[in-house]
């Protein structure tokens, strides 16, 4: 059986946001990205990258003098596994309760109910 991808921490979380984003990055670069938002040093963002490919969540090309780092990881996969995660903790697996929460915290855009609209008229197809 193959071994599941660990759910990231919020450090790892955030630098696997970068490399989505901004594709494969050396650790200077993700660094320059992450102190625009906090303070952080450049060695806790080269340790934390380089537990992060040891777990498999990055791989590191070291063809090159300075490390490039690429997400190992489908973006759409890791939010999958923390949206279950989240619903299982806190909401006692209760999309409803998610979504009611959610949507009672921030205020959602035009676009986005559009977006939910949408998914929920497919959702209630499917349940028939």
């Amino acid at each position: 059986m193959p071994r599941r991808t660990p759910v990231p921490s919020n450090a790892e979380l955030a630098i696997l946001l970068i490399l989505w984003r901004e594709g494969p990055q050396t650790v200077r670069a993700v660094y320059d990205s992450l102190r625009r938002e906090r303070d952080i040093g450049y060695t806790t963002v080269l340790k934390t990258m380089q537990l992060m490919a040891a777990k498999k969540l990055v791989t590191r090309d070291e063809s090159e003098r300075s490390h490039v780092y690429r997400a190992a990881v489908a973006e759409k996969s890791i939010k999958r596994r923390l949206v279950s995660d989240l619903l299982d903790r806190a909401f006692d697996g209760s999309a409803a309760q998610l979504v009611m929460q959610a949507l009672s915290h921030k205020r959602a855009s035009a676009e986005d109910l559009k977006k939910i609209r949408q998914l929920l008229k497919e959702n209630s197809r499917g349940a028939r």
